[in-house]
């Protein structure tokens, strides 16, 4: 189970990548968070966040309700 998600549905580029910067700050060494995003450009903002910043991109899941869900591992 994830210790946070973070909603950033209704958010463009770059603010849900703002936000998982803002909160994977907040987590103990590998906890993880999800977040939820709708906007397109999440698709590969996400994992190109995660490699520039060693965290881990667990999983990623599309939301009944529209957009995915991505489940980012504290490494660092």
């Amino acid at each position: 189970m994830a210790a946070f998600t973070v909603d950033a549905r209704g958010r463009r580029c770059p603010l849900p990548i703002i936000e998982l910067a803002r909160r994977i700050g907040e987590l103990d060494l590998a906890a993880t968070l999800v977040l939820w995003a709708d906007d397109p450009a999440a698709d590969l903002d996400v994992p190109a966040w995660c490699r520039m910043r060693a965290q881990e991109l667990v999983a990623t899941r599309a939301l009944p309700t529209g957009g995915t869900a991505y489940l980012v591992r504290r490494l660092t």
